[in-house]
């Protein structure tokens, strides 16, 4: 069914969600995986711009915003390769097949673009829920990736927090895929 499964995840809760649910159909199916994490300055956690203020926006004046902008980003880059490297081996741990590569870039589109090259039968992503006015100005990766990828797409959602006063059967963990 799945041969090749691009796992698009970042070191957020829900990228881990993620990464977890895509190692879990990878068991089921006997498929490889490749992780994604792509380096984006929308990415919770990743260093925001230098904001430049009077004289200090002119080259000539004080450059340490720039430095310290720069340590901040290649902190980041560290932290995306180590998130990869222990989910690899999670994932190698469990008898799965798992390369990895980090990018920068847009991320909907490094995701349709790594799943062209890599010819992956399915892509496993998150959704942040963004809805309205966020959606709206900021976009939706996995919008995006559903109506331009070159396979399949599974669009993993939050969990659901339970409510104790839901019912009982609204309450029980679904079950996980087996073999």
């Amino acid at each position: 069914m799945f041969a090749k499964i691009l796992v698009a995840a970042d070191h957020s809760a829900m990228g881990k969600h993620v990464f977890r649910t895509a190692l879990s159909l990878a068991k089921a199916t006997g498929a490889s995986l490749q992780l994604l994490h792509v380096l984006s300055l929308n990415e919770e956690g990743s260093p925001g711009l230098p904001l430049f203020q009077g004289l200090d926006y002119y080259p000539m004046g004080n450059d340490s915003a720039l430095d310290i902008y720069q340590r901040e980003w290649e902190a980041y880059e560290r932290k995306g390769l180590e998130f990869l490297r222990s989910i690899a081996t999670e994932a190698q741990a469990a008898g799965v097949s798992a390369e990895w590569t980090q990018m920068s870039g847009s991320p909907e589109r490094s995701i349709c673009d790594l799943a062209r090259t890599w010819e992956a039968d399915l892509i496993v992503l998150g959704n942040r829920g963004r809805t309205g006015w966020s959606e709206l100005f900021l976009g939706s990766v996995s919008n995006y990736v559903v109506h331009h990828a070159p396979c399949s797409v599974f669009v993993v959602r939050a969990p659901i927090p339970v409510d104790s006063a839901a019912p009982e059967s609204a309450r029980t963990e679904p079950a996980p895929i087996s073999t």
